[in-house]
């Protein structure tokens, strides 16, 4: 997800070489190898039904409110919280009266001042990130809102769980037994380690315990796989390769009602691959078998004296659990983010996949030479392929938060580029789709445009007819889009 300087880090990525397009498994997703651009609605400027304002360009018969947009006066929930900004991953769920639960995460990082918002106990006091949870109506008009995770760190994405729960991912392996990361800010104000999920039910409250046995890495998304009872990680690590990890809790989460800690943490390998290089440029058809290698310690604490800046570096940190699997011969990937379940795959994107393989770290401009790249794993036959290649950031740009709709096969796709950013459509063909156009302006003088900013977030209400999406940005906002879906393949 977005850190600070990436756009200006980005532009050097941004033009990429020409890539090709793979098939797979799914409804024999077959596309060409050259690649085409996505294919072209007419999307049109579509004015907010609350204040008229156009924010955003979608196909004709769609319409949309913002609500909780944090670019004007502070926006007080109802237990009195301020509501942060940084509106980033979120998840959709039944509420009473046909209204939809949405637990929608706040990616604030160690940027002072670091103090823990809304009411009741923070896991770490002086942390500012977490989850709020809203209640509303599925044409966005908000009913009640409030504060269910605080004192977590960098919560970037997550994924929707079956037996009520969001889980939320910290991006980030912060604490104050590891230096500071690239913001510079010291971690010795920290009261606790960070680099965890944690499980926010339906409606309530987290109990703003960690689930550490699932890893101390940089997460981001979280998908699970109802038959094996496996919820699958995905690593956005920046400056360094990317794991795609699988979590085995202790008991089937849908019996026990929860994601239980003390379970087992793996991560993947090609088979009679070491160390494959997943990021670099891929042949049409790409599919690999698979195995999974344990991590024998996926909950590191580091040495160091309270008050004191501790010796580990943050790099250091950032890849020891991913090392254990590498030095077994784990696959890398660029930069995993988005994750989702549908059709009995998981889905998940490499934001910089696809280009020319890297050499080493690339602590400048991110890890990973390519536009992106669309993967799923089929965990009945233990195979990865990849299912989109991106040939230029003319077709997709820089992939991140993925969604489906009533388990259809088709995605949709958030895009973080430093240009215009979209959310496109990927069908069981393989072909890309322009579904809807950032054109978000401030709200008040001067009305700069704001085009640039990330679509995060993207989850369908249960019922499928409204698709609730955040830019993830200072000044954020949250919007609820309905039309037509069907008409779009999705």
């Amino acid at each position: 997800m977005a850190k600070i300087s990436r756009r200006s880090l980005l532009q050097a990525v941004a033009a990429t070489t020409g890539g090709v397009m793979l098939s797979g498994g799914l409804d024999n997703m077959i596309v060409q190898a050259a690649g085409g651009k996505p294919a072209k609605l007419a999307l049109q400027p579509v004015a907010d039904l609350r204040d008229g304002i156009v924010r955003l360009n979608l196909p004709s018969d769609f319409q949309y409110r913002s609500f909780h947009d944090t670019d004007g006066p502070p926006i007080t929930l109802t237990d009195g919280t301020v509501l942060p900004g940084r509106h980033d991953g979120m998840g959709a769920f039944s509420a009473p009266n046909g209204n939809v639960w949405l637990v929608r995460n706040h990616e604030v990082g160690a940027l002072p001042p670091a103090v823990a918002f809304g009411p009741g106990t923070p896991y770490d006091a002086n942390s500012g990130g977490g989850t709020t949870t809203t209640e509303v109506t599925p044409d966005g008009n908000v009913v009640q809102a409030f504060t269910s995770l605080n004192g977590t760190m960098s919560n970037c994405s997550g994924g929707v769980m079956p037996w009520g729960s969001w889980i939320t991912c910290e991006e980030t392996v912060n604490g104050p037994d590891v230096g500071p990361d690239f913001t510079g800010v010291s971690n010795t104000a920290l009261t606790k380690r960070h680099g965890f999920i944690f499980e926010v039910p339906v409606g309530g409250q987290s109990d703003r315990t960690p689930i550490t046995s699932a890893g101390r890495f940089a997460h981001e998304a979280a998908a699970f796989s109802p038959d094996e009872g496996i919820v699958y990680l995905t690593e956005d690590n920046f400056a360094f390769p990317s794991g795609l990890y699988r979590y085995i809790p202790p008991t089937h989460p849908m019996t026990a009602g929860r994601l239980l800690d003390g379970g087992r943490l793996q991560m993947l390998k090609v088979v009679g691959q070491t160390e494959a290089h997943l990021e670099a440029t891929q042949s049409i058809g790409a599919s690999y078998p698979v195995e999974w290698v344990d991590i024998e310690d996926p909950d590191p604490t580091f040495p160091f004296v309270p008050g004191v800046q501790a010796p580990t570096t943050n790099n250091d940190a950032l890849v020891f659990v991913g090392d254990q699997g590498r030095a077994q011969g784990a696959a890398g990937f660029s930069r995993l983010e988005g994750a989702s379940y549908t059709k009995g795959e998981i889905f998940f994107t490499s934001t910089q996949g696809g280009g020319a393989a890297e050499t080493g770290n690339e602590l400048i401009a991110g890890y990973g030479n390519g536009a992106g790249q669309v993967w799923s794993y089929d965990p009945r036959r233990s195979r990865l392929t990849c299912r989109y290649q991106s040939a230029s950031t003319a077709n997709l740009e820089l992939p991140d938060n993925i969604t489906s709709r009533n388990d259809r096969g088709a995605i949709l796709i958030c895009e973080d580029g430093p240009v215009e950013n979209y959310i496109r459509r990927l069908d069981a063909n393989g072909e890309l789709l322009d579904v809807a156009l950032n054109q978000l302006r401030r709200n008040a003088a001067p009305f700069a445009p704001r085009f640039a900013e990330e679509f995060a977030g993207a989850t369908f209400s249960p019922s499928g007819d409204t698709l609730f999406v955040n830019i993830q940005a200072a000044q954020a906002v949250t919007f609820a889009i309905w039309g037509p879906w069907g008409r779009l393949g999705i």
